[in-house]
């Protein structure tokens, strides 16, 4: 018959997984994203880390409800033969329906009206000149620009309702202010929101030859994500050894989206910051103000790796990761909920206990690759199971 639908079942679909033939499966509905995976927004890599599945949880967390309109275009006009949705999910897709509507509740101005309130009693006070009040804005907006809720949601594309404004923002906050790539940012921000934790294709993890958080990294894995073998070889053993006091800086030369408005932005940093610097009468103030900007930014640094690597509200983050950050702790105790229900652990730590265990495993890692007696692999050895956090 004409309209009779056509199935393939899960281990078809699984056949499909390369970067030439990259098919997936939403809500049941068998979609080919070949040439999509080219120019989709969040780079290719996402897709090839989901390639040959279902991937219906990992859409309506990352996309807004605009982006089913556009799938019809790549249907291949098969179905999922053996498509089930598991109780873990039918949940998830109602906290995802709420979060929407928190989304939406940002959007009607509330929190405008809040923020307009606390500026009040400053507007108010009489007695502060004019002078130390322009300090003040000028400060205040430096803070507003360097915080972690402008820099990080707007490069998830949820502060600004323009995508042109949005991107602005990310140029601006990140390459010209702070001085980090945010195409660098991006590429592999997606890929660790799809694998959070998995050592094979997080790359968040993937920091052999200088830096290691499991001892299953000694084994030479293959990433994924830089899609070569991270070799664990003597000069890997030594410096891991001592990772706790060691950093490096890493380069790639790739594509990237809007490699010229990135150049320019980083250019921006590099002109301005030095330029301030020079502008301090003597070299002794002028070091002071290098080390104390790198003092107040570590505290930072360190709230950044503690959601990387342990709680605070990430898991909520992940769940949700298009869910503006002032909205993380009112979706807390339903993601808690959530877990309790289908028996998955969820574990809370305070700040401190969250610095020593991160400090601890480090540490742990460093003194296993001190020890001698673990010889330095020869050949690939694929790790089974992936560590999830």
């Amino acid at each position: 018959m004409a309209g009779e639908r056509k199935y393939i079942s899960a281990k078809e679909l699984k056949q499909h997984d390369k970067p030439e033939d990259l098919w997936i499966s939403i809500q049941g509905k068998v979609y080919n994203a070949t040439d999509w995976a080219k120019v989709h927004s969040g780079e290719n890599i996402p897709l090839l880390n989901l390639v040959g599945q279902d991937v219906t949880d990992a859409f309506i967390a990352y996309h807004p409800g605009v982006a089913w309109q556009y799938l019809d275009k790549f249907f291949t006009g098969y179905y999922l033969k053996d498509f089930k949705v598991s109780e873990v999910s039918k949940d998830f897709r109602k906290l995802a329906t709420l979060e929407n509507l928190l989304m939406n509740f940002q959007n009607l101005g509330c929190l405008r009206r809040k923020a307009m309130k606390s500026y009040t009693p400053v507007l108010s006070l009489d007695s502060c000149t004019w002078c130390v009040f322009m300090v003040f804005c000028v400060l205040r907006v430096l803070g507003f620009i360097w915080s972690s809720c402008v820099g990080h949601d707007s490069r998830h594309y949820q502060i600004m309702s323009s995508l042109g404004f949005n991107k602005l923002a990310q140029i601006l906050v990140g390459n010209c202010i702070i001085g980090i790539s945010i195409a660098w940012w991006k590429w592999t921000h997606n890929a660790h929101h799809i694998a959070c934790n998995s050592l094979d294709y997080d790359p968040n993890l993937q920091h052999i030859l200088v830096f290691s958080v499991s001892s299953n990294l000694f084994n030479s894995i293959k990433s994924i994500f830089y899609g070569r073998i991270l070799k664990f070889d003597s000069v890997a053993r030594f410096l891991v050894s001592y990772q706790l006091c060691t950093f490096l800086l890493l380069f790639s030369r790739r594509n990237i989206p809007d490699r010229a408005l990135n150049i320019m932005g980083i250019c921006v940093f590099w002109t301005w910051y030095p330029l301030l610097v020079s502008c301090l009468p003597n070299y002794g103030e002028r070091v002071m103000l290098v080390l104390m900007s790198m003092a107040m930014t570590s505290i930072q640094h360190i709230q950044f790796t503690l959601n990387h690597f342990l709680a605070n509200v990430n898991l909520e983050h992940n769940l949700f990761p298009r869910l503006p950050r002032c909205h993380l702790r009112s979706i807390s105790s339903l993601a808690k909920d959530l877990c309790k229900k289908h028996n998955l652990p969820y574990r809370g730590l305070l700040f401190w206990e969250a610095n020593v265990t991160t400090i601890r495993a480090l540490r742990n890692t460093a003194l296993q690759a001190r020890d001698l007696t673990n010889l330095v692999p020869k050949n690939l050895v694929w790790e089974t199971a992936m560590i999830h956090g």
